[in-house]
Formats: structure tokens, sequence, C-alpha cells
């Protein structure tokens, strides 16, 4: 099979759509089928991190609004357009074009389609129509079986819930850490660029709680613009250790009793671990799961960003901390939300589809 995946990582958007893009790719290269990524050059973004990973690589040239990403592909998904059919013009035969990106919608997939046999969509917005064979929207929410009822053909797959997670290679075969409420360890990890800057926000929480006992692992990517002044902060803290641009954030999960983080993949990798974790939402997106996660038990979710600060989390961990019990029952109900998840269930179903 040829494939081709279009998706962008930059500092406004995270990297999220690429992290989770690679998982797919290395799947389906486990079925001998070959994967190129289309990205633009945007401030950010993960060329050299899809390289390093083996995979072929069509940059496309930045764009003149390179600080907002999403709009500029909302004015001018034609020029994307014209530009993507460039590429696969070039290209063999392609199999499926899968695309990850919340700035192009049912029109360039429409005036992509006659250069691709199939087309998949990777999605958790659910806010604008597409025009695809398959979506994905790995998340969980109250309305989610109906949710693309009216946003894609009648003809296509929807392939919804957590079941269908793209999930990291270093979480495969991971053993289920059995926490007992108690919290000795704790996780702050906010994504790849965290353009928000949670981690400090939660880093200046520590310092209110006054609790050296604690051991604390804060994570951040290389597209993180406030590397500096964490790592200063880090520094200064003897019971802080910070990992930069890691491959093992499984083991840091499954060591962590528990986390403070965003919304996200993240939220269903700490689930299927049963790590316990504060919330906070740094993007709309968020807002359904986080809610929803709450409601269901399974987190502690104190809002969005902007109505949140440091002094709001330490009360949260202060408050939590306090009680293991609670702890322990926000693990179970992770774990539980994560039943009937398969390995690789997603590429699965592209083979199958060709079949």
């Amino acid at each position: 099979m040829n494939i081709l995946i279009r998706t962008d990582a930059s500092r406004d958007i995270g990297t999220g759509h690429v992290m989770r893009c690679i998982v797919l790719a290395k799947e389906l290269r486990q079925k001998n089928a070959e994967v190129t990524f289309i990205c633009r050059e945007l401030p950010g973004n993960m060329l050299e991190y899809i390289k390093d990973n083996g995979f072929g690589l069509i940059p496309l040239p930045a764009t003149s609004r390179s600080d907002d990403n999403l709009r500029w592909h909302k004015q001018h998904w034609k020029v994307d357009a014209v530009q993507t059919r460039k590429v696969l013009k070039g290209k063999k035969d392609v199999d499926w074009l899968v695309v990850d990106h919340y700035g192009l919608d049912f029109k360039w997939e429409q005036s992509i389609r006659s250069l691709a046999k199939k087309i998949m969509v990777i999605d958790d917005l659910a806010d604008r129509n597409h025009d695809c064979d398959l979506l994905l929207d790995q998340n969980l929410y109250k309305d989610m079986e109906t949710r693309y009822q009216t946003l894609i053909p009648k003809t296509a797959t929807a392939l919804l819930g957590p079941k269908y997670l793209l999930l990291r290679e270093e979480f495969r075969n991971l053993p289920v850490k059995e926490r007992t409420g108690m919290v000795e360890k704790v996780l702050i990890s906010f994504g790849g660029s965290d353009p928000t800057n949670e981690t400090m926000k939660a880093l200046k929480a520590v310092l209110l709680l006054k609790r050296p006992e604690l051991a604390i692992d804060v994570v951040i990517g290389y597209s993180n613009k406030n590397q500096r002044s964490i790592s200063r902060l880090c520094d200064d803290l003897p019971n802080v250790h910070l990992h930069f641009q890691i491959d093992y954030l499984a083991s840091l999960m499954a060591a962590a009793d528990l986390a403070v983080g965003a919304g996200g993949t993240t939220t269903w990798e700490r689930c299927l671990l049963g790590l316990p974790a504060v919330t906070i939402e740094t993007a709309p997106n968020q807002t359904g799961i986080l809610s929803y996660l709450s409601e269901l038990g399974a987190i502690q979710h104190l809002g969005k960003s902007g109505e949140v600060d440091a002094e709001k989390v330490a009360d949260q961990l202060e408050f939590i901390i306090a009680r293991p019990a609670m702890v322990k029952k926000m693990s179970d109900n992770s774990i539980k939300l994560m039943n009937g998840f398969a390995f690789g269930s997603v590429a699965e179903e592209l083979v199958k589809g060709e079949a």
C-alpha cells in the first residue's frame, strides 16, 4: 500500500497531530505499507522528527501567517489543495490519503478526491463536514454515537472512542500499576508545545505546596518556546527532574501516582495506565472530553487555562493528595474507560479497506 499523510505541527497548534499520525504510520509500516508525510515548514514543525523515524517527507512552504496556521488554511485552503495536488500527481497510485488537520474540510478533500483511492480523516472537533471514506475520533463524548452523523457521507465508516486509540509503541504491553491512592510522585506534562505555558503554572504550584518529599517529573518538547525559563526553575527545585523531548513518557506515567496535564491523546494514555490526573483545558477541542471525564470521576478538572492560576492548581493538589481513597477511585474509573482497546486496530481497518 502507498499512503500519504497530510498533517502539520507548529507552536500554535502543538505537536499532537503529527505524534498520533506517526503512531499510525508505524503500524502501517509493520504491514508493509509505504508512508510519506506532507507537512508545512512552520515555526515549531516536526519535519526532522518525522525523518528521524524513517518516513518520507514532502515539505510545503511556510505560510504568510505562520503564527496562525489554522486561520491561514481556512482562508487559503485552495492554495494548500493546489500544492498538495502537485505533490500527489508526482506519486504512484495513492491507496489512502490520511488528513489530520483542523484547518481543512470537505472542500479541500473533494478537490483531492480524484488523486487518491480513499480518504481517511482524523478529527475530534466535529465542527465541519468531511468527504471521506473513513473517519477516526479516538475520544470519548456524551454524544459520541451521533457526533458525526450529519458531517460525513452515509457510506463512510466511523471509528469512534478510545478503543481506537493511536497508542504509541512505548505503551504496548506495559503493565498497569496497582495504585494505592498515596501520592509520592507527580508527573507534569502538557504536550510538546504547551503554548499557554501551563508547565510553568504547575511548577509555581509545586513551589506553593512546600512539599519537598514529593518527587516531580516535568516533561517538555522541543516546540516549547519557554524551555529556558522552565529549565531554570527546575534547576532551583531539588525535588524536580526535567525531561526534554523524550521517548519514555509511558514509563514516567507508570511510575507516577498523579499527573497534572491537559486533554488530547495523553488523556487516554493516562487512563490506559490508570493514572489519575488534575487537568487544565488548553484548547477548545478539549472541553467536551475533560468535562465528561470529570463527570465520570476519572479526573479532577480545574477549567480553562485563563480561569486557572498557580494557587488554584496548588489548592487542588493539596486537596487530592490528602484523599488517597479519591485518588484510588479515579484510577479505577480511568481503567474502566479503556475496556476493549486493541493495539493497531486503526491500521487493520485501513488494510481491510483495501482488501
